[in-house]
């Protein structure tokens, strides 16, 4: 990753049938969509890692079909998130952070840690899954980031807890100006809706841009964001729009 902060904008995955003819150009073979995505976008979540173990294959296949500067982010399996008890993910975060995600070399970003939308900011149980993450494998450095679907609900003590691991707090539209707790931002987006052809109105798109410069330049971080769920459809749209914005 460069040295230089740098706004990254894209969408989570990128099969989903209704975007052919509307996002993908009509004909094109699914085996094309990554390249053709890529090419548009800055970065992608890929959902696949949260479901099942990927294959090394795969991550070379998704480095080998993206431009040089395109970076991926993944999310973190269900199996280690979803669970009663937290302190016991150890072997399915082992697991998958060996999976072979390093094939994706310098285009592997941040790990999203995505919780159940009950989860409470318990900072005890979170302090033993954060233990469970390590900052690098193999000297490859990792960004972690962590979803509670209810960024309000951290206290001041969960936020110190994450500062110190230096492990990012995801925002989104209802809570678009989280404290910083690691040396990047990771953001959902999802207001997309079918009314507007760009999935947000323009002066929502215009304040993100000017929100997500300003956080790029005043903490000096990366900013990673992704037009997700809503009317997902429009989301490609969306993230281009923004992009558009951001000069990027």
């Amino acid at each position: 990753m460069s040295n230089v902060p740098k706004i990254r904008v894209g969408i989570g995955g990128w099969v989903y049938p209704p975007w052919r003819g509307v996002f993908y150009p009509p004909g094109l073979p699914q085996a094309r969509e990554l390249s053709y995505a890529s090419s548009r976008l800055t970065t992608i979540e890929i959902n696949g890692t949260f479901y099942g173990a990927q294959k090394p294959a795969s991550f070379r296949r998704w480095h080998d079909e993206t431009p040089e500067d395109f970076v991926f982010s993944l999310k973190g399996p269900r199996f280690a998130t979803h669970r009663p008890d937290l302190a016991s993910a150890g072997p399915t975060v082992d697991r998958f952070l060996s999976s072979g995600m390093l094939e994706l070399r310098s285009k592997l970003g941040p790990i999203l840690w995505q919780f159940p939308p009950n989860t409470p900011a318990d900072e005890d149980a979170f302090a033993a899954f954060l233990e469970l993450l390590p900052q690098s494998i193999d000297g490859r450095a990792l960004r972690h980031a962590v979803e509670l679907r209810r960024p309000k609900a951290a206290t001041d003590l969960f936020v110190d807890l994450l500062r110190r691991y230096r492990v990012a707090l995801v925002d989104d539209d209802s809570n678009p100006d989280v404290n910083g707790t690691a040396d990047f931002a990771y953001t959902h987006l999802r207001g997309c809706t079918l009314e507007e052809s760009t999935g947000y109105p323009s002066e929502a798109l215009d304040a993100w841009a000017q929100r997500l410069q300003e956080r790029s330049s005043r903490a000096e971080c990366d900013c990673f964001v992704y037009f997700i769920s809503g009317a997902k459809i429009r989301a490609p749209a969306a993230a281009q729009a923004l992009l558009q914005r951001l000069a990027v």
